[in-house]
C-alpha cells in the first residue's frame, strides 16, 4: 500500500526541496545588491510619475461586466444541453429535460428584465 504512494511522496519532496533551494539562493544573491533611490522608483517611459496611478471606473462598468459573465456562463450550460438534446428527448424523461432548460432560461430572463428595469444597462445615467 505504501509503495503506491511512494512516487507522489518523492515528487512532493523534490518540489519542496527545489522551492527551498530557489528561495534561499535568491535571498543569498539578493543581499549583494544595493538599494538606490533611482532603482526603487517607479519606471514609466523614462518620465517621473504625475498624478494618481490609475483613473477610477464607474460602478456601471463593473455591473455590466458581471452581467456579461452571468449571461456568458448561461451559454456554457446551454451548449452541452443543445448538443445532446435530440438524443435525450427521445428517451425516457425527455420532456423533463426540455422543461428544466426552459425553467433555467426563464429564471435568467427574469434576471435580465430586472437588470433592464433597474437601468443597469443604461449608459447615459
Amino acid at each position: 500500500m505504501m509503495r503506491d504512494y511512494l512516487p507522489i511522496l518523492l515528487q512532493a519532496l523534490v518540489a519542496i526541496g527545489f522551492a527551498v533551494f530557489a528561495l534561499s539562493f535568491s535571498v543569498i544573491l539578493g543581499r549583494s545588491g544595493r538599494n538606490v533611490g533611482a532603482k526603487d522608483s517607479a519606471y514609466e517611459c523614462g518620465m517621473p510619475a504625475e498624478g494618481p496611478g490609475h483613473s477610477r471606473f464607474s460602478v456601471k462598468f463593473y455591473l455590466v461586466a458581471m452581467l456579461f459573465i452571468l449571461f456568458d456562463i448561461e451559454i456554457v450550460f446551454m451548449y452541452p444541453w443543445a448538443v445532446v438534446f435530440r438524443e435525450s428527448i427521445a428517451g425516457p424523461g425527455g420532456a423533463a429535460i426540455l422543461w428544466s432548460m426552459l425553467g433555467f432560461v426563464g429564471i435568467l430572463m427574469v434576471g435580465y428584465v430586472y437588470a433592464l428595469r433597474k437601468g443597469a444597462l443604461d449608459w447615459r445615467r
